[in-house]
């Protein structure tokens, strides 16, 4: 054993670290040497059950050094990224940061990526977005509203700036979530503009696929079409693009100075209490679900459930897993997109949660929540609405609106 002088855990013998690996890997991975193998970052991740590699087995073999091995399994691409492992883990270990760098590091060796994250980072290479369609076409999604909404299309001297998002952009069934967010903010009298087809995928696929350094490109075209906007709030409905904004870009790039990044859940949450939008009743139970990324990863909890509390007649109720602790819904990192199946376990676990609680309806700020929590009630056949904050909100507001 190692002596007990700070310079080495006393957990494993010196002949079972292999720093030189760690160290290739990146900076976070050193940190293993601490771990304990406790498998609280096993018993954490959604998707454990279903790799062939544990977190926790993950880390010993960083530690061992056993590159072929780990490599051939792939496993670390099956993370959905939700950090419930470094969440728990009692050292500390950034987990979630050592599997992005283990995909960076496989890459710098020749080891491809599965054939759809491969694919899905070359649409946003070659076309700004993850559909891989023509970027131009980002306002798609408001053409088909009864009353057009004013002042979409990069509007200089407009305070607000409406990021919208690869999916709530080229998705068609996620249309309603930006269709909705808009009509709040209209009815509310909130002016605001859009960067329309200026707007470039914020760079979350790239990042999460080890791609970080070719985030820039993004990050510049975002930053210089806002800046010559001269908005000073930036909002999302995507907490992906929210995270990316709030926590990533600060790393890479200096964003202006005063600008406001929020959720929508944050705005409309400041538009209610000033009285500019006034929710009608709506009858019904409901629990939230807390995405990964605007949640565990990005700190805000308070803002939805505080809109939801203000709708009359809405009962809110909380699952077992809530707020930090709450439970990935399976559509994050890729997952969803490699592994149907694995997606659906644990979106089904999420879902199991909110009928445990005699909801009748399951609400989130996340597109992909939404897609992933919609599977899984369609799969088990029961009768839970899913919606996104801004879809229940706008039905609450709509009796008093005509479009």
């Amino acid at each position: 054993m190692s002596k007990a002088d700070g310079s080495r855990p006393l957990y494993w013998s010196d002949q079972e670290i292999d720093l030189s690996f760690a160290r290739r890997v990146g900076p976070a991975a050193v940190s293993l040497q601490s771990c304990i193998q406790c498998g609280s970052c096993t018993a954490a991740c959604p998707t454990a059950n279903r790799t062939a590699i544990s977190p926790q087995r993950l880390g010993r073999l960083i530690r061992l050094g056993l590159k072929d091995e780990i490599f051939a399994s792939g496993s670390f691409w099956q993370c959905t990224s939700c950090a419930a492992c470094a969440l728990y883990c009692p050292r500390g270990i950034p987990f979630l940061d050592i599997v992005i760098d283990l995909k960076r590091y496989a890459r710098s060796l020749g080891f491809e990526p599965p054939e759809e994250v491969r694919l899905l980072c070359e649409a946003v290479r070659l076309h700004r977005n993850i559909s891989g369609e023509p970027n131009e076409e980002r306002l798609r999604w408001s053409t088909n509203l009864p009353q057009p909404l004013a002042d979409l299309n990069c509007v200089r001297g407009v305070d607000v700036v409406y990021f919208v998002g690869c999916i709530a952009a080229f998705y068609p069934r996620a249309y309603g979530i930006a269709q909705c967010f808009g009509r709040l903010l209209s009815h509310s009298g909130l002016r605001f503009t859009t960067l329309a087809g200026n707007e470039w995928c914020c760079g979350y696929p790239l990042f999460n696929a080890g791609l970080d350094d070719e985030i820039g490109p993004l990050l510049e075209n975002n930053l210089t079409r806002l800046r010559e906007l001269g908005a000073t709030t930036l909002v999302t409905t995507c907490p992906t693009c929210f995270y990316t904004w709030a926590v990533l870009y600060p790393r890479y790039a200096a964003l202006p100075a005063g600008l406001r990044i929020m959720h929508s859940s944050q705005l409309l949450s400041e538009l209610v209490d000033a009285g500019k939008l006034c929710p009608g009743p709506l009858e019904r139970v409901v629990t939230y679900h807390d995405p990964c990324d605007l949640g565990r990863k990005s700190g805000e909890f308070q803002a939805p459930r505080d809109l939801l509390c203000r709708v009359p007649g809405l009962e809110l109720r909380e699952m077992a897993n809530s707020r930090i602790n709450s439970l990935c819904c399976g559509g994050g990192g890729d997952v969803k997109l490699l592994d149907l199946d694995t997606s659906l376990d644990v979106a089904l676990r999420r879902v199991d949660q909110a009928l445990d609680v005699g909801a009748d309806t399951v609400v989130s700020t996340c597109q992909q929540c939404k897609r992933a929590m919609v599977s899984a009630v369609q799969w088990m056949r029961k009768p839970l609405k899913v919606q996104d904050i801004v879809e229940l909100l706008w039905e609450s507001v709509a009796d008093e609106v005509e479009w």
